[in-house]
């Protein structure tokens, strides 16, 4: 699952005690494990080998370079889906034809540069959308390979209404009713290769029926659109894959693969390109946000721990009703090995955890048992790799936390915490020539 344990009752990451980290980066402070990151992408790859995939980390729920970087080392590609991505991604070393530049709002400067850095493939949800790359690349005289966004109208029930993307009528994608005339009139552009098709049917997906579903149903558009003489060469399935929020909770690599693979390994063998767009899975178990008790307060009815983090650094909870499990990063009392999150005792407490946040909506977790907590305690948010520090803020004039990285013995800031001067570094004031 991961590689945060507790020795002796204190909670380590790899082999480093968290409190020595908090006691140098501060708290909050974002903390991942590198080694559960590699090991991570090198089970999904093993247990999809057999379709030689290109797996193109999502980006979009860890953005650090150093993170980005050790999976390029490995082989990977990137999924993007903002220039800005694209940029993350090239700063970190990923070769540009292993970058696919995903979304539905591609401005007309970011399909530019994407078109300079010569990434692999776009991925299209529109006929303007479509339009507009084969004008921009025409005007740069280059010829680019495009993968349709289709919208297989398949969905995972326990997937949050906000995170599914597969259903008929969202915002992504053609619906698949429109794909075969999507191809028919723009399949013979003279700068858009139009040769794959893409899905994503949200995130997370906790099992592999979904997907079985979707990738019947897009394999059955594929044999039709080769009827008409239209070639597809390329298969992103996306991604979505769930991560375990609580132990033993999702489905394993391998049963997703057992699954999927025979599915699409006569293509495969055939030559067809799959893309696989994995993200939380990846990083999500890899990283933790450490936090410090500011007060306990009584309101009679119930209790609060209110800590020094909340939804500016990780809105998952607020935004989504997501659940983290959380525990004592010292504990003296006993560990909840299997992170249960609705575990309860005797000797535990009630408590919601709040953040600082002048919002109703700044919660961490309510109705939450955990061991009696204290001023000055550091509480373990884990499985915040993933959707965690991409999605902080400033509000409330607040700073962002540190991130650190371990490997084996040794742990490395690799962002630093700001300061008050980050907060104004921006501010300006000057004259627009107009």
């Amino acid at each position: 699952m991961d590689y945060f344990n507790y020795v002796d009752n204190k909670l380590y990451c790899e082999n480093v005690p968290v409190e020595d980290i908090v006691k140098r980066a501060g708290s909050p402070c974002y903390i991942y494990s590198v080694n559960t990151v590699r090991e991570h992408y090198q089970k999904l790859y093993s247990a999809f080998s057999a379709l030689n995939p290109l797996i193109c980390f999502s980006i979009k729920n860890c953005n650090n370079t150093e993170i980005i970087s050790e999976l390029v080392q490995l082989g990977s590609g990137i999924d993007t889906v903002s220039g800005g991505e694209i940029y993350l991604a090239r700063k970190a070393g990923t070769p540009s034809e292993k970058i696919v530049f995903a979304g539905i709002g591609k401005t007309d400067e970011e399909i530019s540069y994407a078109l300079d850095q010569e990434i692999g493939i776009f991925n299209v949800e529109s006929e303007a959308e479509f339009e507009n790359i084969s004008r921009l690349a025409g005007q740069k005289g280059k010829r680019i390979k495009v993968a349709l966004r289709v919208t297989p109208d398949v969905v995972d029930e326990k997937t949050h209404d906000k995170t599914k993307t597969g259903y008929k009528g969202s915002k992504f994608g053609v619906d698949i009713d429109r794909a075969i005339e999507f191809f028919e009139t723009y399949g013979n552009d003279p700068y858009v290769s139009l040769s794959g098709i893409h899905i994503h049917i949200g995130s997370p997906i906790y099992s592999p029926q979904p997907y079985e579903i979707a990738i019947k149903k897009i394999l059955a558009l594929i044999t039709e659109l080769e009827k008409k003489g239209h070639t597809i060469d390329i298969f992103d399935i996306g991604g979505g894959y769930s991560a375990d929020y609580e132990k033993g909770k999702s489905s394993s690599f391998e049963e997703f693969a057992s699954v999927i693979v025979p599915l699409l390994k006569p293509r495969a063998d055939k030559g067809m390109q799959v893309i696989m767009e994995p993200g939380r899975t990846i990083t999500g178990n890899a990283g933790i946000l450490v936090t410090k008790v500011v007060y306990i307060k009584d309101n009679g009815d119930k209790k609060f721990a209110i800590v020094d983090t909340g939804m500016h650094h990780l809105i998952r909870p607020a935004l989504y009703e997501a659940s983290h499990f959380m525990w004592p990063v010292d504990r003296k009392h006993y560990v909840n090995e299997g992170r249960n999150i609705g575990h309860s005792a005797e000797d535990l407490i009630k408590y919601d955890v709040v953040g600082p946040i002048c919002e109703s909506s700044d919660y961490l977790a309510r109705d939450r048992y955990l061991p009696p907590a204290q001023k000055g305690d550091l509480i373990a948010i884990f499985t915040a790799g993933a959707y965690g520090m991409v999605m902080a803020s400033n509000y409330n004039a607040t700073l962002k936390p540190a991130e650190v990285m371990v490997d084996k013995d040794t742990a490395y800031i690799i962002r630093e915490r700001e300061t008050l001067d980050d907060l104004t570094r921006l501010n300006t004031k000057r004259a627009l020539e107009i």
